[in-house]
């Protein structure tokens, strides 16, 4: 279980370190290697370890392809989803084109969402965090029926 948010850089060549507490994790469930795609709503990376992507994709292949919305996601996730493998120091390399998508630069937030992680900018991640606050905090509108019966 992935939780937590993580201040990591990317090195001049486009390295992150993983953080210990993860690594062990992502070499026992998936021998270090992980997938990294976009996400389709927010401007992020979604990166998860393989055995977790693979039942994802195969979701995924299963969509109607006459479908346009369908197509649509298949050729995103799908097309931008690239395998990376953790070198013997825990470091994953990202690839450019997703580094350039997501705004990845020096700083970055990588936030643990229980089965993948989302990769940030920090600023975006700054910027998304307080709008999130200010919509919760000023939204009249009722919960969803699955979130009433949440108690924290």
């Amino acid at each position: 279980m992935f939780r937590g948010l993580n201040a990591v850089n990317i090195d001049t060549k486009g390295r992150i370190a993983m953080p210990t507490r993860y690594r062990d994790a992502l070499l026992h469930e998936s021998e270090g290697q992980v997938v990294i795609t976009i996400d389709t709503e927010v401007t992020c990376l979604l990166m998860y370890p393989l055995v977790e992507w693979e039942k994802i994709e195969a979701k995924l292949q299963s969509l109607p392809s006459f479908n346009p919305q369908a197509r649509r996601i298949q050729r995103l996730l799908i097309g931008h989803a690239t395998e990376l493998e953790m070198d013997s120091n825990g470091r994953l390399l990202i690839p450019p084109l997703l580094r350039e998508y997501a705004g990845l630069d020096k700083c970055i937030m990588l936030v643990g969402q229980g089965r993948k992680f989302e990769l940030w900018d920090e600023q975006q991640w700054q910027n998304g965090r307080e709008s999130w606050l200010s919509e919760v905090a000023g939204t009249n509108e009722s919960l969803p029926e699955e979130l009433l019966s949440l108690s924290l």
